[in-house]
């Protein structure tokens, strides 16, 4: 079965991506569907591990590092964390496409590697800033090396079917919410380790003067171990390198690519969710934090990092265990719609916790709490499959990293600009006890309404129905 170039969003029968997209290739006129490469989908997992570890690493004590580099007051670092979050990712901006263009043409595995080599230096040195200048010079060199999220993506899609790509992409999902859970974990853990841990390190005067100096060691350092296992052990997946080809096949244009049908509202589509994901990441590590008399939960570090921590594993467990079944059940699309259904009422129900610290009913709020993080997390299965959606509308696989690079690029756009913004919006609702310091949340709950209406536009052909797939190949065989 393959993907008609003259289909549009209006066809009846949907259909999962155009098998050159995926392992499933044409070999004289035979449909080849290849078992999903276990080993290969691990290793580029770990090698996606490392991006979230980076990123969400940093987060338990970056408020604190702020106000002690800059002298920042409490209600202004809000501000200062979301700049730094938002030039990171328009320097990604900045470089995404370029990294997808060369993944096309020189191929996978190097611009995998060359972006690990670059991200292991550039993490460890964030953690030796003293001024809030060096934190966003440190921070953008790390958004230089962005090729990792792009190639990963499109290696794996490259190493499953249609049949597997929900399998895989569970497990992409999976190690990347474990890199949400270890990376706050790692930061609150290991942060200040002269005062946390002074047997061990009280005498080391290195870590007197750079407390947040061991966390983004250890982030360097898995990067580094990815790096070198990415260097020894991935397989490179571009067609033409396998093929022995000098030079590639021609890609698409991007102007090709975004007019092709369905692409342009699937990367809509896709966008505006990552607005509102990257809303709520940015909103929830300083609402952590915020006094619970300002509509926060006043966490410590440690307790910022088990909160993220419980939040990753709990995504993680939904991702791997029931997100490939219920795919495969009620497809793709009903994916989509299920967990847009249920955000708005997870941003509700998030803030509303702060309620009982307000009244002093701590027990229950430690009683609903963590049922609110570990219930709530079920909505990024829906993140997770506008993925598979954007495998499904790639015109063909010479496309395929072009247009993980667009979305992704689309994905740093929004970065540059969301976290800032929300953050800013935060402090101002806290700051000025604009409803209650809830003025944020309240934000967040009208664009999960608005990206709910918004699925009643979902191309047919990326509801990812399987039963239907695997009729047609029936039939075409």
């Amino acid at each position: 079965m393959t993907l008609s170039e003259e289909s549009n969003m209006d066809e009846t029968t949907p259909l999962i991506a155009a098998p050159e997209t995926h392992t499933t290739v044409q070999q004289n006129g035979a449909n080849i569907d290849k078992p999903l490469p276990m080993g290969q989908i691990l290793l580029l997992c770990f090698a996606r591990i490392v991006e979230p570890i980076a990123f969400f690493s940093i987060f338990p004590f970056m408020n604190r590092m702020i106000e002690e580099c800059g002298d920042v007051p409490e209600t202004d670092v809000g501000f200062y964390s979301g700049f730094i979050e938002s030039l990171f990712s328009l320097t990604q901006m900045m470089l995404m496409l370029p990294w997808g263009r060369a993944s096309d043409r020189f191929g996978r595995k190097p611009v995998l590697v060359i972006s690990l080599a670059g991200l292991s230096v550039t993490c460890a040195l964030f953690g030796t800033s003293q001024k809030i200048w060096q934190m966003i010079v440190y921070r953008c060199l790390a958004g230089v090396f962005s090729g990792t999220v792009v190639t990963v993506r499109t290696a794996i899609s490259e190493n499953s079917t249609p049949k597997t790509q929900a399998r895989a992409f569970s497990y992409f999902a999976l190690f990347s919410n474990l890199g949400i859970c270890v990376g706050p974990l790692l930061g609150g853990v290991l942060l200040r380790p002269a005062e946390q841990y002074p047997s061990l390190f009280g005498n080391v005067r290195f870590f007197k003067d750079y407390p947040y100096a061991l966390p983004t060691f250890a982030t360097g350092s898995i990067a580094a171990t990815a790096c070198i296992v990415s260097a020894l052990f991935v397989k490179e997946t571009l067609r033409s390198k396998i093929d022995g080809r000098n030079e590639p096949v021609k890609p698409m244009s991007t102007t090709e690519i975004i007019r092709s049908p369905g692409v342009s509202l699937v990367l809509f589509l896709n966008a505006f969710t990552i607005l509102i994901t990257l809303g709520y990441t940015a909103i929830i590590p300083v609402f952590y934090f915020t006094n619970p008399k300002f509509g926060g939960y006043g966490f410590r570090e440690i307790q910022i990092s088990a909160f993220m921590g419980i939040g990753g594993l709990s995504q993680a467990a939904w991702l791997i265990f029931v997100f490939p079944s219920l795919q495969r059940r009620i497809g793709t699309g009903g994916v989509l719609r299920a967990c847009s259904v249920c955000l708005p009422f997870w941003f509700f129900l998030t803030p509303a916790a702060n309620i009982f610290l307000r009244v002093g009913w701590e027990t229950v709020f430690w009683v609903y709490a963590p049922v609110v993080v570990v219930v709530g997390s079920g909505v990024a299965m829906g993140f997770t499959a506008f993925q598979l959606a954007l495998n499904d509308i790639s015109p063909s696989s010479e496309t395929l990293g072009t247009l993980n690079a667009i979305s992704l690029t689309l994905t740093s756009a929004i970065r540059s600009i969301a976290p800032g913004l929300f953050a800013s919006l935060f402090a101002t609702g806290v700051k000025h006890q604009i409803l209650a310091g809830y003025f944020a949340w309240v934000i967040l709950i009208a664009l999960a309404i608005v990206q709910r209406a918004s699925l009643r536009w979902l191309p047919t052909r990326v509801e990812g129905k399987i039963d239907v797939v695997n009729e047609d190949e029936e039939i075409a065989a």
